[in-house]
């Protein structure tokens, strides 16, 4: 099999990979035990994804029981993805999501399949799919150690990349194993801004920003002025990642903000088509303008009252009762105004 890795590494990196690994296709039992251990505590919160089945995500035969082997590669989306600028009235959304940077992800491990393919054996791409803990999956190929982020972290990239894996009958046993750790650093643990991670390489979702903002439901009332300027996802832990840090300060171009009042007044179909490669509850873009009026009264100023004040018409409850939030965050005589009049409305006008 040493020709044919080799000829998978020559192919992964040539289409924009940063390196490969493989590993068996045995169950990830440990992973699993975390995976149940933390639906039981509660901390899960309201994760889905891998937490779904966490049997079935660690367990690859129980999807594809012609598996043998997994391979698995990374996709760096820095400098590529910048950074946001600080601007008034622009909602900040995680590097990963500045564009769908899965696009170059998927088109690179294409190409591991076809090799794989070309030689004879079934393959079957598996990217940021609830089926695989795909994480778990690059940590045993080698490709990197667990961080105290719950991230996995990787020589030169730090957190900063994403994962693609290809599922195969070919049988290349394991790589060898990344024999490192973050050692006595825990940068990260004071830099979340919610404290979500309780101790080193446990993250209590319920607090955690990035997964409150894609969850369905209204933004608990502890975390909204802890949003700040978030719209999608939220970068703090890995920013601080000294793994990453000669990557994240290359990423100078200033790219990842997103206007909140154009969230507000464009139409579904127009947000859906800019911003659809977010992960919304039920692909609904209610919950990006929900995102936009938390960030808004965060950031806004007067010039935003008006906008504001048009929610608490909108048919939405959700978006009512963030609008107000917001107006009631900007405060001042104006902001007074408007709630008054807005509790003297009678009750469905």
């Amino acid at each position: 099999m040493t020709d044919l890795s080799d000829r998978l590494n020559e192919v992964g990196v040539a289409a924009g990979l940063d390196r490969l690994g493989w590993t068996t296709s045995y169950p990830f039992s440990e992973v699993r035990d975390s995976l149940e251990e933390r639906l039981v505590s509660g901390i899960s919160g309201r994760l889905g994804f891998t937490y779904t089945d966490p049997v079935r995500a660690t367990t690859p035969e129980q999807t594809w029981p012609w598996a043998k082997s997994i391979v698995a590669g990374l996709w760096s989306y820095l400098p590529e993805a910048g950074s946001p600028a600080d601007n008034p009235s622009m909602g900040r959304i995680a590097r990963f999501a500045e564009r769908d940077h899965y696009r170059g992800l998927r088109a690179a491990m294409e190409q591991v399949a076809a090799v794989l393919d070309e030689a004879g054996y079934r393959s079957e791409m598996v990217i940021d799919d609830s089926r695989l803990v795909d994480r778990a999956v690059a940590h045993r190929a080698g490709l990197g150690w667990w961080g105290k982020n719950t991230m996995l972290l990787t020589p030169g990239r730090g957190p900063w990349f994403l994962i693609g894996c290809v599922i195969t009958d070919a049988e290349f046993g394991e790589s060898e194993p990344m024999r490192r750790d973050c050692g006595t650093c825990e940068a990260c643990l004071p830099a979340c801004p919610t404290g979500a991670l309780v101790a080193p390489g446990v993250l209590d979702a319920r607090r955690c920003l990035a997964a409150i903002l894609q969850a369905p439901g209204s933004i608990p009332h502890e975390f909204r002025e802890a949003v700040g300027d978030r719209v999608y996802g939220c970068d703090d832990c890995i920013e601080a990642c000294p793994p990453g840090s000669r990557l994240l300060e290359s990423a100078t171009d200033h790219r990842g903000s997103v206007d909140l009042v154009e969230l507000l007044t464009l139409g579904d179909q127009e947000l859906l088509a800019r911003h659809g490669h977010f992960y919304m509850p039920s692909a609904d873009p209610r919950y990006l303008r929900r995102n936009a009026l938390v960030a808004l009264g965060n950031i806004g100023g007067p010039e935003h009252f008006s906008l504001l004040a048009g929610y608490l018409l909108h048919p939405d409850p959700m978006l009512v009762e963030h609008a107000r939030w917001a107006i009631r965050s900007l405060g001042g005589p104006t902001a007074e105004r408007i709630l008054e009049l807005d509790q003297a409305r009678p009750s469905g006008k």
